[in-house]
């Protein structure tokens, strides 16, 4: 069983709760993941910036960040997404809000089932399933299946 969490600890931006279950759910799935919790959590700027210092020793903001949490007997981790930058990045590719979200959920989620994106090829491998899962989640959510 996939089970998926989505919290809001941005003051002010509303994540879309039921697509951010889709596609971590559709990624996970993808990717042969039958069993796990995952929670997202919408950040601004500030907190993503915190935990990116704190954890990770990264003194900037970023988009998403994943932390795994358990891999056996089941996948666990958290995904944090900062809000703030969804909608300036959403704006920058000419998309919606809501693709960026989705997009950036899949992203955190291909990381904590074992993707890195350090090097161009990791990064292109990456975002190939991205865009694979993205397009898969618009097509069922389109034809209301999701």
């Amino acid at each position: 069983m996939i089970t998926v969490q989505v919290v809001n600890a941005h003051g002010s931006r509303r994540m879309p709760r039921a697509l951010l279950v889709d596609a971590v759910r559709m990624a996970l799935e993808g990717e042969g993941v039958r069993t796990a919790v995952i929670s997202i959590i919408g950040v601004n700027d500030r907190r993503c910036r915190r935990l990116n210092r704190t954890f990770l020793g990264h003194d900037y903001v970023t988009d998403v960040i994943s932390f795994p949490l358990e891999d056996v007997p089941r996948l666990e981790g958290e995904i944090y997404i900062n809000l703030d930058r969804a909608r300036v990045q959403a704006g920058e590719y000419s998309v919606s809000t809501r693709h960026e979200l989705a997009r950036l959920a899949i992203h955190g989620t291909l990381h904590l089932t074992g993707y890195d994106d350090r090097t161009r090829a990791q990064s292109l491998r990456m975002h190939g399933r991205e865009d694979a899962v993205l397009a898969r989640l618009h097509r069922r959510r389109k034809r209301g299946m999701a």
